[in-house]
């Protein structure tokens, strides 16, 4: 940057600094500064070049050593250093070459010429670079003094061009900058080259990429563009909506757990009342209890709507970026930071933390107060009225039941939910949300349809009947979370056909001598018998089964069909003998 350029940074950033309002999207959140070289961390959020190299390398604390936990003291991999974000507090790699390995937001060099702009800062001239530029040809996107301005007017191939005074384009909105080559000051990167993965400049094209195969970049842009619309509309955007529901659907659960607990609250004293000193020393012993449950609930909801707001933030950083690099970039500025966008919101979409609206959220709902149970000696006096909030531990909760293991093709199957407690101890009520999904192992869009049956008494009644035979998973889960064992693993098999004939040596033997008697083996007897002989053709020279041929005794019966084929005749199927 030079001595010119920086003093109109500084300029601007004093009038930043004295509350003069500014575009935001044209200052460093580290420095609060109009961006110089501004580069693209992993998660999508942008920063000074000379900022990103000053941040410390991130190093895990000594505590999580001491536990076990992983270790990374400045984790470095071939040379990558780890750091953490400045926005998101995300851990984000540096290549090798630090900062200046990572894209350029050409975007928001944008905002700053635009903010420039805006605040009557000098620009200097994009031909010459010593003239203070005074117009803007809206075809080559070049400032231009008043020289090289009469210069652009009188050549041929620019004589056409739409020139502009800068200060008629103050309030025109966003203004794109061309990308200009590195190695070819003047030179936009008009080419793509699909080996090195870059975007380049005609003489790059014809030298140092000369043997690549390049295609225009507006070619590529539209290609890398569908990738990142697909990311953002199929994976993306619904993510958003559901993280968003469910944010919401936690801030309602908490006003619903403080009014359940304010309801409560009432309830208890207004019993209370109607007892001397004793019972006024249980209703503060109930009140206590009370709080005690408020606590665990809000701090379990405070720890899930953080969650949700991190991953919310997440998200709709990496989605509004995205839109805003589709809407606004141009194909190069699009080109050059396509991988790290590409990267961040594939991992976004297959982020494993991905909550469902519809899952239930504990709001206090099943705290009740019973007054009519016993609760002991009070200074003597007995005492009624308990506070009950116990709910579902989804890693106590077991499943019995003969059908969770196997069953039998076309037959119903049946398994049972026990809700317990982080005690271990057995709820005494239903109302609990639980989930069953059965899916087959090996083949796609194969599940069993499966009813799921509250017994009001913490116990769950699950039946289903399966078409197929195979390996399922079987998937228990109890407020969106596994139970114990789960996911099970169920095998389904064929039924069984038991043997309709009778285990002997020969038909002709089990028959008393028939000449009609048929076997399920393919034996025959001369002198005009259908049935098999000890020695004759075809006997098994062992006992079988009359019904199918089968040597042992303990086994299923073949299908007619499947003895139909390997019977050089025909005749299997047997008559009683």
């Amino acid at each position: 940057m030079s001595e010119e350029e920086e003093g109109i940074v500084v300029k601007i950033t004093q009038n930043v600094k004295r509350g003069v309002n500014a575009n935001a999207r044209a200052v460093c959140h580290v420095c609060n500064r109009l961006y110089r070289d501004p580069k693209i961390l992993p998660c999508l959020h942008s920063f000074c070049s000379d900022c990103i190299a000053q941040l410390e390398p991130f190093t895990r604390s000594a505590s999580s050593r001491d536990s076990g936990g992983p270790v990374a003291v400045a984790v470095e991999r071939e040379g990558s250093v780890t750091v953490l974000c400045p926005d998101c507090d995300s851990e984000v790699e540096l290549p090798a070459t630090g900062p200046a390995g990572l894209s350029t937001d050409h975007l928001a060099l944008d905002e700053v010429f635009l903010e420039t702009l805006v605040t009557d800062g000098p620009l200097p001239c994009d031909l010459c670079g010593d003239g203070t530029a005074e117009s803007r040809c809206d075809m080559c996107a070049v400032n231009l003094c008043e020289f090289c301005c009469q210069a652009h007017r009188r050549q041929k191939r620019t004589t056409s061009h739409s020139v502009q005074a800068l200060h008629e384009l103050k309030f025109r909105g966003r203004l794109c900058r061309p990308v200009l080559c590195s190695l070819h000051p003047g030179q936009e990167l008009r080419l793509f080259c699909q080996p090195c993965d870059l975007p380049v400049c005609l003489e790059c094209a014809a030298t140092l990429h000369r043997d690549h195969r390049c295609c225009p970049a507006h070619d590529a842009a539209d290609r890398y563009g569908d990738r990142i619309r697909e990311l953002v509309s199929v994976h993306l955007r619904p993510r958003l909506e559901r993280l968003e529901e469910s944010l919401q659907k936690v801030n309602e659960s908490q006003d619903v757990l403080t009014s359940r607990v304010d309801e409560m609250a009432q309830e208890v004293r207004a019993f209370a009342r109607g007892y001397a000193s004793a019972v006024e020393a249980h209703c503060l012993s109930l009140l206590r209890r009370l709080e005690e449950l408020h606590k665990q609930r809000r701090n379990q909801l405070h720890l899930q709507r953080a969650q949700l707001r991190q991953a919310l933030l997440d998200v709709r950083g990496g989605v509004e970026f995205a839109e805003r690099l589709l809407s606004c970039g141009s194909d190069a500025e699009i080109l050059s930071a396509k991988g790290v966008t590409v990267q961040r919101l594939s991992s976004l979409s297959e982020s494993s933390y991905d909550p469902q609206p519809a899952a239930g959220v504990d709001d206090g709902s099943n705290i009740c107060f019973l007054p009519s149970e016993p609760a002991g000696d009070v200074d003597g006096y007995p005492v009624v009225g308990i506070i009950h909030g116990k709910t579902a531990d989804p890693s106590k909760c077991t499943v019995e039941g003969e059908g969770l293991q196997q069953c039998i093709m076309g037959q119903s199957g049946h398994f049972s939910l026990v809700c317990r407690d982080s005690g271990g101890d057995q709820l005494t009520r239903g109302g609990e949300h639980v989930v069953v999904s059965i899916a087959h192992k090996d083949k796609r869009n194969c599940s069993i349809v499966t009813s799921v049956v509250d017994n009001s008494d913490g116990t769950y009644s699950v039946s289903y009947v399966p078409e197929e035979l195979g390996p399922y998973s079987v998937w228990v889960c109890v407020k969106t979370q596994h139970v114990k064992g789960s996911p099970f693993t169920l095998n389904i098999k064929r039924k069984l056909r038991r043997h309709s004939g009778t285990f002997h040596c020969c038909s002709f033997c089990s028959s008393g001598g028939s000449k009609e008697a048929r076997c399920g083996c393919p034996g025959t007897m001369p002198g005009g018998f259908k049935g098999c002989g000890h020695g004759h053709k075809g006997h098994p020279a062992k006992p079988h089964w009359s019904c199918c041929g089968s040597t042992v005794e303990k086994s299923e019966c073949l299908p007619e069909s499947v003895l139909t084929a390997v019977s050089a005749r025909g005749h299997l199927r047997t008559v009683e003998l």
